[in-house]
């Protein structure tokens, strides 16, 4: 992640929390030096740690910091991932928006390699959506892929996905891409969502670059992939829509190149890490 932007958007993030100042910390007379510590509650895909890292040297870049582990590592219950050592107060200061991160990305990291371990063995790629929290998306994105998952696109710009209610607002899948592909770069990859064999049969017939699936039930997931693979083989498939560990079971086999969850990023536990003086 650029240094510039992580920067700009952990300040932001600071900002929120702080206000004009922390009345408790900063009434304290003391400024004793501190060493502490992270500590895992429980099992977990670690992502977050420079990001921890980041947020303390923003408080106070005399810190002395310490990640003992590495993103996309296991830990297990009761591990120390980082240390600390310095002013008490400016610990204090950071610890809340360090653990915020640390548990969020963690959550996503954890649910992503759960999902990317059952489709281990086939050749489908794990997407997420742009479900995400304003203002969070590339930390959430960073957490997908320390996951073993990989990014869908990024926001409105950098892909062409033309939905249920671009068609309505269209006229029919034909009009949307035809309107469309005058208009982006040839370089733009063009996908659009199906839900029935009408616009499946469309989207074929325009040759787009993928198609996804959406909300299919398992048998017509299968009939669509044949009739995918019979008129078009170029076509990328994508299946998504209520993506759980037993439907991905069901669909690992298929032959499709994706499948897309937002749940990764907006169902996911918080992993519990906490702050220890010591």
């Amino acid at each position: 992640m650029d240094r510039i932007f992580l920067r700009k958007k952990l300040e932001e993030f600071y900002l929120e929390d702080i206000g004009y100042s922390d009345i408790t910390t900063d009434n304290l007379k003391t400024d004793k030096k501190i060493l502490a510590v992270i500590v895992a509650k429980e099992n977990a895909i670690l992502a977050g740690l420079d990001f921890v890292k980041e947020v303390f040297f923003l408080v106070d870049d005399s810190l002395n910091i310490e990640n003992l582990k590495k993103d996309g590592e296991e830990v297990k219950k009761g591990e120390t991932v980082f240390k600390i050592e310095g002013s008490g107060k400016s610990i204090l200061k950071g610890e809340r928006l360090a653990l915020n991160i640390l548990q969020r990305l963690s959550g996503i990291a954890t649910k992503t390699k759960k999902f990317v371990k059952i489709l281990e063995g086939s050749n489908i790629k794990l997407l997420d959506t742009r479900k995400t929290t304003p203002g969070f998306r590339a930390f959430e994105k960073y957490a997908v892929k320390v996951g073993g998952g990989y990014n869908h696109r990024f926001a409105l710009y950098d892909m062409v996905m033309i939905k249920d209610n671009h068609i309505v607002l269209a006229g029919s899948i034909k009009e949307a891409v035809s309107q469309i592909r005058k208009k982006v770069s040839p370089m733009i990859k063009i996908e659009v969502e199906v839900s029935n064999f009408y616009q499946l049969k469309e989207a074929i017939e325009e040759n787009v670059d993928i198609i996804m699936l959406d909300n299919m039930s398992l048998e017509d997931i299968k009939k669509a992939i044949k009739i995918v693979k019979s008129k078009n083989t170029n076509i990328k498939i994508e299946v998504s829509g209520n993506i759980t560990e037993e439907k991905l079971e069901k669909i690992k086999n298929l032959d499709i190149d994706f499948v897309s969850s937002g749940a990764l990023i907006h169902s996911s536990r918080w992993i519990d890490f906490s702050l220890q003086f010591t």
